[in-house]
C-alpha cells in the first residue's frame, strides 16, 4: 500500500497472482467449451485487448489450437460521451475474421456499471451475429446499473462507489498488478 497525496493505492493482485488468474481463466474457457472449437476472443480496448491476447496464447499452450483474437473499440457507442465538447480519441476495431455463428468471449479488465459492455454488445451486433456472446472480466467490482453478469471472473472485489480499481498490464503500464484506489479523505478515515 502506498499514498499519493490525493489517494491511497492498495495492491490487491501482484504479478504472480495476475499470471495465475489468467491461466485459471484460460482453463475455465477450455473446460466450458470443450477445447475451444468455434471459439473467438474479442478484447475491448485497451486492457481487454491485451488480456484477450494472453488468454488466447495460454489456450494455445493448453489445447495446441489457435484462437482468433479481435480488438473492439467502443468509443462511438459510449453513452457518456454525448454532449461533450472535446472529441474522443478514436482507435480502430480490428476483427479480421467472421464472427457470425461463432462462440465469442468478450474480454474486459473491470466490470463496473455494465455500460461499457452494453456499448460493446451494440458494436458487436453492427459487425455480425455470433451464436453466443459470453463475458470474461479480470475484476468484477459490483455496482451494476444494467442487468449484465460476467460468465468468467478473475476476482470479485467489493468496492464503494468512491473507490476505483486500476488494472496495470506490462504492455501498457510496465507491470502486471491490480490496485484498489481510495480517495484521500476515505484513506484518512480508514487510518483512524
Amino acid at each position: 500500500m502506498f499514498f499519493n497525496g490525493a489517494y491511497r493505492m492498495n495492491k490487491i493482485i501482484d504479478s504472480a497472482g495476475f499470471g495465475r488468474t489468467v491461466r485459471r481463466l484460460a482453463h475455465e474457457i477450455v473446460e466450458s467449451h470443450k477445447g475451444g472449437e468455434n471459439l473467438v476472443l474479442v478484447g475491448i480496448r485497451t486492457r481487454g485487448e491485451f488480456l484477450a491476447r494472453r488468454l488466447a496464447k495460454t489456450i494455445e499452450e493448453i489445447e495446441h489450437r489457435l484462437i482468433p483474437v479481435g480488438i473492439l473499440d467502443i468509443t462511438l457507442y459510449r453513452d457518456d460521451l454525448r454532449g461533450r465538447l472535446d472529441q474522443p480519441h478514436l482507435k480502430s476495431t480490428e476483427i479480421l475474421f467472421d464472427i457470425t455463428g461463432k462462440t465469442m468471449v468478450l474480454v474486459d479488465d473491470v466490470l463496473f456499471t455494465g455500460r461499457t459492455i452494453r456499448a460493446a454488445l451494440n458494436a458487436i451486433m453492427d459487425i455480425g451475429r455470433p451464436a453466443t456472446v459470453e463475458l470474461l472480466v479480470l475484476i468484477d467490482r459490483g455496482h451494476r446499473e444494467l442487468p449484465i453478469k460476467a460468465d468468467f471472473v478473475g476476482k470479485n472485489v467489493p468496492t464503494s462507489l468512491r473507490q476505483e480499481v486500476r488494472v496495470h498490464m506490462k504492455e501498457v503500464d510496465g507491470e502486471d498488478a491490480v490496485f484498489l484506489v481510495d480517495p484521500a479523505d476515505q484513506a484518512k478515515e480508514a487510518q483512524r
